[in-house]
């Protein structure tokens, strides 16, 4: 009897043991509740230090009572691989986020507000840099929020603490898309932003070429990266070459639209497709 008492001790402990491996890692797309982190990977020191973005300071903090609600976008293909601030590589297909200030690495719970979908993903990289984001999420969190096609989404975003040293990403709750409110015939229809897997950007009818507002997504030396990308954003995307200081370079404009604000949301898109440095001019 004492030999069975035993036998039946070491299993409960392997089991209790397996449970709380199971607790640290917190699973993984799919595993349906908020991941309990018992060895939590350190915070990276280095993204704890105030730092400056286009003239702008941003200070990192302890935020254990973060919770804001703000508009998210996503980036995928042109960060793909890359380092991120805590030095992980940068996998667009894994639930994984950046934030301006909370720290690294460290885990959120997003909530689409336009269709209630849940996921827990893993700050592990500094963004977005736009004004009114307040969370830039990879092209798989995106996925599983349902905001692909749109580009950009409302959220809740809620810090839940340390991340463990791996993983950490969660899907909580998945949700039939709530199909899209047509507006009221006496309101204009808003400009949708468009993501980079989705179609060509729509917009207005173009204005004469002489005039309007564009979006440049950016100028590149080689003529042939330039067109590979004016395709990528679709037929509204031209190639147009300039000169810089004596040098020669290429820049890719969407356009043109009647005003600012129309602009401005196709910016918005273009930068949902990896081009953060996207700004309007006013002429080509």
């Amino acid at each position: 009897m004492t030999a069975v008492r035993l036998m039946r001790s070491a299993l409960i402990l392997g089991l209790f043991s397996l449970l709380a491996a199971c607790s640290t890692f917190g699973g993984g797309p799919g595993g349906g509740t908020i991941p309990v982190v018992n060895d939590p990977a350190p915070i990276v020191s280095g993204t704890m230090r105030p730092y400056q973005v286009r003239g702008r300071w941003y200070t990192p903090k302890e935020q254990p009572n973060y919770e804001e609600v703000g508009m998210a976008s996503w980036y995928g293909d042109a960060f793909n691989g890359r380092p991120t601030s805590t030095g992980e590589r940068f996998n667009m297909h894994e639930l994984t986020a950046a934030h301006k200030t909370l720290p690294l690495p460290g885990l959120v719970e997003v909530t689409n507000l336009e269709n209630g979908r849940r996921v827990v993903v893993r700050i592990n990289d500094r963004g977005p840099f736009v004004d009114g984001r307040i969370i830039d999420l990879s092209r798989g969190a995106a996925q599983e929020l349902g905001m692909i096609s749109q580009g950009v989404g409302r959220v809740r975003v809620r810090y839940l603490g340390q991340a463990p040293r791996l993983g950490g990403g969660v899907v909580l709750q998945q949700a039939e898309v709530r199909p899209a409110r047509t507006p009221p015939a006496s309101q204009p229809v808003p400009y949708t932003a468009i993501a980079a897997a989705s179609p060509p950007i729509v917009a207005p009818p173009p204005m004469a070429q002489t005039g309007g507002v564009w979006v440049q997504a950016g100028a590149f030396a080689d003529p042939r990266a330039a067109r590979r990308i004016a395709q990528r954003l679709g037929d509204r995307a031209t190639v147009q070459p300039t000169n810089s200081g004596g040098r020669e370079l290429y820049r890719v404009v969407v356009g043109p639209w009647e005003d600012a604000t129309a602009a401005e949301s196709a910016r918005q898109a273009v930068v949902a497709r990896g081009y953060a440095d996207a700004l309007l001019i006013s002429s080509r």
